[in-house]
């Protein structure tokens, strides 16, 4: 890959060995991750894209399938901060963002951060929060910036949130907005674990093999490592095409009632980038473009009323056995691959 130094180059004697090349660095995360989390290796490398691509990933699926623990094996594995947050019908929004307060000693104010200021922030079950709760977030994901009584406070960079929620228990809880669900670059859709994959998380903690936290084997500087060189990354005119082409097509779908906004192209192309970057390709192919489209569309496109099933999931779409799979699966296939 041009412009990425190979794990396999040595160094001269007596100089410093050259850096990883980006897949390499990918890998190490994984098998990192995989020390604790057997499985989920699509999740891991959804979570690496989104990061690598500065966006979002909403993670949905049933209790019990290690969404919380991926997401902290992740941040540790990359020695980035974490913060969890668990969604409640009676959070305030100062209660994510932070607050200005008092100092009663020398009557100044001070402002004192929450939990949003972290590298990984988790929002656990997010649709369980007020829809004012929710917004809250809306500034931190798009800008990497929070306003406190007209103060403005920037994150920490790399940020990243990874948002959970549960599909089948909806009372209680409040749809996403589409505003919000927008800024999400992918909602991955979590499932059980294979029948080996299973036997092998019991054989793990029958023999107490797990360890409780991971060194790190990146730091946050290659992260930043990484971003530069997706910039670099190249994409054709006709991929270019193909992918505008893919996005409208959501559009242009009759038995959709809300296409992908171009937020969701430019979002796509960062991503796509980055997965050819973590395969250790300095251009992007259609395979990229393909492989990823349900993940960055499917939690942006409506179904029409007379598509939606009996039991629609959060946000107006489906479940993967429900109708939006199938009809976004047609309009990708709708649109001529180019050579």
């Amino acid at each position: 890959m041009s412009g990425i130094p190979s794990p396999a180059a040595e160094a001269a004697p007596g100089s410093a060995a050259p850096p990883a090349s980006s897949d390499a660095m990918y890998r190490r995360v994984r098998r990192s991750i995989a020390e604790q989390i057997v499985g989920n290796e699509d999740v891991v490398r959804a979570l690496m894209i989104a990061l690598v691509s500065e966006g979002h990933v909403l993670l949905e699926g049933v209790p019990g399938i290690a969404k919380t623990q991926v997401a902290r094996s992740f941040a540790q594995s990359l020695h980035l901060s974490f913060r969890r947050i668990q969604f409640t019908p009676d959070m305030l929004p100062s209660d994510i963002l932070g607050a200005t307060i008092l100092k009663p000693r020398d009557q100044t104010f001070e402002f004192r951060a929450g939990p949003v200021f972290a590298n990984v922030v988790l929002a656990d079950e997010i649709n369980r929060a007020p829809p004012k709760v929710q917004s809250a977030l809306l500034e931190a994901m798009q800008e990497r910036q929070v306003t406190i009584d007209g103060a403005t406070h920037p994150l920490p960079r790399p940020f990243l949130v990874i948002a959970t929620q549960n599909p089948i228990e909806q009372e209680g809880t409040y749809p996403l907005p589409e505003a919000e669900l927008d800024r999400f670059l992918f909602r991955w859709i979590m499932g059980y674990p294979s029948a080996e994959d299973e036997v092998a998380i019991l054989r793990s903690r029958a023999e107490g093999a797990i360890p409780d936290a991971l060194p790190p084997v990146l730091e946050p500087s290659d992260v930043e490592r990484l971003r530069h060189l997706r910039d670099g990354v190249y994409v054709g005119d006709e991929i270019l095409r193909y992918l505008t082409a893919v996005v409208r097509g959501t559009r242009e779908n009759p038995k959709l009632l809300l296409g992908a906004s171009p937020r969701a192209s430019v979002q796509f192309l960062l991503a796509a980038k980055a997965a050819a970057l973590l395969d250790g390709r300095d251009f992007v192919l259609p395979d990229d473009v393909r492989d990823l489209a349900f993940a960055v569309l499917n939690h942006r496109v409506i179904l029409r009323p007379e598509i939606v099933s009996s039991a629609p999931a959060v946000g107006g779409s489906a479940a993967l056995s429900g109708p939006l799979p199938r009809i976004l699966r047609e309009t990708v296939a709708a649109v001529p691959v180019p050579r």
